[in-house]
């Protein structure tokens, strides 16, 4: 780590103050970006998907668990893969322990991939992970909501993913998507982000930003430090 310039406690007070401004007006900005998400239009979902659980199949009205709001992470899990993500397992790291404060604010929280439950269920125990968490195999859920490619010809072919076309290595991609139920039982799409707007459900990315080296990751592969938590001292 390079020494940056060393201050009096005065001349870095006047430069932590200036700093001040600009987390404040970020918070602001932050501010009138919930907004106007909250304010999205909503999509009616005219397909009550089907998924298999712990407890055997069930539809995505089922997944509100009572609630009017429901959150899905998208898990970078493929039917034929033999362990879940390391980036995805990273994210759902900070997932563990939220599902009672999220259920208090009438939301519903679901992790969902593609892996059959016989899969999902022995990893999601090696990771110690006690939030809900289901399979879409069988479903066009994953392809709808551009984190499933399984349909492509071939790897090369261009996908759609974080709202352009893009190329994509593997047939599986990250995400978090938001549905709401009206009170007569409606579903609705109101929200979904990828790529690096996931980034807002990592906090140990925000306390890294908050240290002198920040996420100090390799540029080029920016996950390459990365192993699933039971994997660092290997």
């Amino acid at each position: 780590m390079s020494v940056p310039v060393i201050a009096e406690q005065q001349e870095w007070l006047k430069a932590r103050l200036a700093l001040l401004e600009k987390e404040k007006q970020l918070t602001r900005d932050r501010d009138e970006i919930s907004r106007l998400r909250r304010e999205l239009p909503w999509v009616a979902v005219k397909e009550d998907y089907r998924f298999e659980t712990e407890n055997g199949p069930e539809a995505l009205s089922g997944l509100f668990n009572g609630k009017s709001q429901l959150i899905i992470y998208h898990f970078m899990f493929g039917p034929d893969w033999q362990t879940g993500c390391g980036g995805c397992s990273f994210w759902c790291d900070h997932f563990e322990g939220l599902i009672v404060h999220l259920a208090a604010r009438d939301i519903a929280f679901v992790v969902v991939s593609e892996a059959p439950m016989e899969k999902i269920l022995p990893f999601k125990e090696r990771m110690g992970w006690t939030f809900p968490w289901v399979s879409s195999a069988g479903s066009r859920f994953n392809a709808d909501y551009q984190v499933g490619f399984t349909d492509r010809a071939d790897k090369s072919d261009p996908v759609y993913y974080n709202y352009r076309e893009t190329s994509f290595p593997v047939d599986q991609a990250p995400g978090a998507s938001v549905f709401a139920k009206d009170g007569k039982g409606g579903l609705y799409h109101t929200y979904s982000t990828y790529s690096r707007g996931l980034d807002i459900l990592n906090t140990a990315y925000h306390l890294m930003d908050l240290t002198p080296k920040g996420r100090d990751e390799d540029p080029e592969n920016p996950s390459s430090w990365l192993r699933h938590h039971d994997r660092y001292d290997q």
